[in-house]
């Protein structure tokens, strides 16, 4: 299945994106294309189910940058900061 968390870097750039879309896709979740936003610390993110709301009405999440997200039971949640990485290297986590 992959990996259960993605950290999404401050000044993210169009290859985090594609790995973020990457990771979501594994898990049934895509990029929200109608939410954009952008900061002094990078864009933020809005994801959700593939489709739109999930089936229980979920709206989806907003990832903000240097944030990391986990997937858990058909969710994706900010994570813990005990459950976050500790590595310098946006991305993928374990």
């Amino acid at each position: 299945m992959g990996s259960t968390t993605f950290e999404w870097p401050r000044g993210a750039e169009a290859r985090d994106t594609a790995a973020l879309e990457l990771w979501l896709a594994v898990h049934g979740w895509e990029v929200d294309p109608s939410v954009f936003m952008a900061g002094g610390l990078g864009p933020a993110v809005q994801v959700q189910p593939i489709g739109g709301a999930g089936q229980d009405g979920e709206p989806g999440l907003l990832i903000l940058p240097g944030e990391t997200v986990e997937y858990a039971r058909d969710r994706i949640r900010i994570a813990s900061r005990a459950a976050a990485p500790t590595t310098a290297e946006p991305g993928l986590s374990t």
